[in-house]
């Protein structure tokens, strides 16, 4: 009994681990102020095509989508209450939707950047560092 017991607790503290590594959780000792509190994750373990949003949101565009950019107005209450026009948000393609599907990246004037994978159900901070 013991010896089916042992290999199966390994394997469920094995996988705890690999999730906590992958950068998918608070992390108060590197997360800045305006993320403490929040899941995370490293700009690095997003999605490819959240990567890619990522980076025209840095060159300025061009953006694919016609409301990327639009202001984002936060009416969830799922980020930190600012004032209108304080978010913006942009859409990250989903591989096999016609349409924008439910993946954005919202980013604040602060120079804060969200993940959505749930169309504003629930946020991860983004930490580029």
């Amino acid at each position: 009994m013991l010896s089916r017991f042992v290999p199966r607790v390994l394997g469920i503290v094995l996988m705890c681990l690999a999730v906590l590594a992958s950068g998918c959780g608070p992390d108060a000792s590197t997360a800045p102020d305006w993320a403490r509190g929040m899941d995370t994750v490293r700009a690095d373990r997003l999605p490819a095509e959240a990567r890619l949003t990522l980076r025209r949101i840095d060159d300025g565009g061009p953006f694919p989508y016609e409301r990327d950019g639009a202001v984002f107005g936060n009416f969830e209450r799922r980020l930190p209450r600012e004032k209108r026009g304080y978010y913006h948000e942009y859409t990250v393609r989903t591989p096999g939707e016609r349409d924008r599907g439910a993946r954005r990246i919202v980013t604040g004037s602060g120079g804060e950047i969200y993940y959505t994978d749930d169309h504003y159900a629930f946020f991860k901070a983004v930490l580029r560092r």
